[in-house]
């Protein structure tokens, strides 16, 4: 597994494990931590885990009302728990992270692959539509 997607798996694991424990403060760190050890002993560098993590995490309020404006129909907390934090992780790099570094279709992409790995049969449909249309928006602008 490629170095960046193992940590996409890592952050979008962390996330699921903080969220369904209530997303409490001073927590996610410690989650990470914990699963950089279990899920990825042969990585190199943990930097893109963390860049991740604290990018989600100072955008978490604006992602979470872009999914919603982009999901009308599907209120935050009834999307599971897995769709839900795919989305905030390739929203973040959609949005936020260097464009060079990651292309909007590589961060759409790399978002459809997690979900098939971690979500339901329809996950990777229903990240694709969410995510697609939020691109769709970026670009018109």
């Amino acid at each position: 597994m490629a170095s960046r997607h193992l940590s996409r798996s890592i952050v979008m694991q962390s996330l699921y494990e903080w969220d369904f424990s209530g997303k409490k403060e001073g927590v996610l760190d410690k989650v990470v931590e914990k699963n950089i050890k279990e899920y990825g002993p042969g990585l190199e560098n943990t930097d893109f885990v963390w860049q991740l993590i604290k990018g989600v995490g100072q955008h978490l309020t604006q992602i979470d009302k872009i999914i919603e404006k982009a999901a009308p129909e599907w209120p935050i907390e009834q999307i599971t728990i897995v769709d839900r934090n795919v989305l905030r992780i390739g929203l973040f790099e959609l949005l936020y992270s260097n464009k060079e570094e990651v292309p909007p279709k590589v961060a759409i992409n790399e978002a459809i692959e997690l979900a098939k790995t971690f979500g339901g049969e329809s996950s990777g449909k229903f990240i694709n539509g969410v995510l697609g249309t939020v691109f769709k928006e970026i670009e018109q602008k």
